[in-house]
């Protein structure tokens, strides 16, 4: 169950580009371009907005082998994630984690080790402590291409970042070390209402659901 939620968790990709911190190149420079645009992109996020996150995951010989879509509410720095018959709540302090299918909701504390890319409301509010990020170029149309490359060993060299001309991102890449990628896109993306409600899994009107409390 652990892996399953692990993997939904992933489609929080997008959701968090908070407080904006300074960017650093590979050879430790600020890099005032990357700064900039990542800084437009939080702006984005501010409020409640709603959106699609689209997961494709490939090979080392870029053969499709998953594909997934979610829906995903956020209000940082809570969320609400829902994919098939998985869900994610979380208000900010606690998570839930829940499969539907098997009536199982396991809530926990959220967790400061937790790698970004499993916790992606903090990916852009932390990257400069846990990357080092470089304004790669920008396309016709107006895209910026910025990578991130983690700071410590990890089973990706990079993380590739498409932010539009608008300070929307529309893209995301992880290139791991066996040449295998997954990418990561957001559609439908709109302002939104919601309640507190919205973030937390009621436990006592679904008491049908085994419980297992990590906090």
């Amino acid at each position: 169950m652990k892996k399953i939620f692990a993997l939904t968790v992933a489609f929080l990709l997008f959701l968090s580009a908070a407080n904006a911190q300074l960017t650093h190149t590979a050879n430790g420079t600020i890099d005032v371009n990357a700064t900039n645009i990542i800084k437009k992109a939080s702006a984005k996020m501010s409020g409640t907005v709603s959106f699609t996150v689209t997961v494709v995951n490939y090979d080392a010989n870029k053969k499709e082998t998953f594909r997934q879509k979610a829906d995903v509410l956020y209000n940082a720095p809570r969320y609400r994630v829902k994919a098939g018959t998985l869900e994610i709540y979380c208000d900010g302090k606690s998570v839930w984690q829940v499969n539907k299918s098997a009536k199982e909701v396991v809530v926990s504390p959220i967790a400061d080790s937790d790698d970004d890319l499993t916790n992606p409301a903090r990916l852009l509010a932390n990257y400069s402590k846990n990357y080092r990020a470089k304004f790669i170029r920008e396309e016709k149309d107006g895209t910026a291409i910025i990578d991130l490359q983690p700071n410590k060993g990890r089973s990706y060299h990079k993380v590739r970042i498409y932010i539009d001309k608008n300070g929307q991102l529309k893209k995301l890449e992880q290139h791991n070390y066996d040449s295998s990628r997954s990418e990561y896109t957001v559609s439908n993306f709109k302002n939104a209402t919601a309640s507190d409600g919205d973030f937390t899994f009621d436990s006592a009107v679904n008491s049908s659901y085994e419980l297992i409390d990590m906090r």
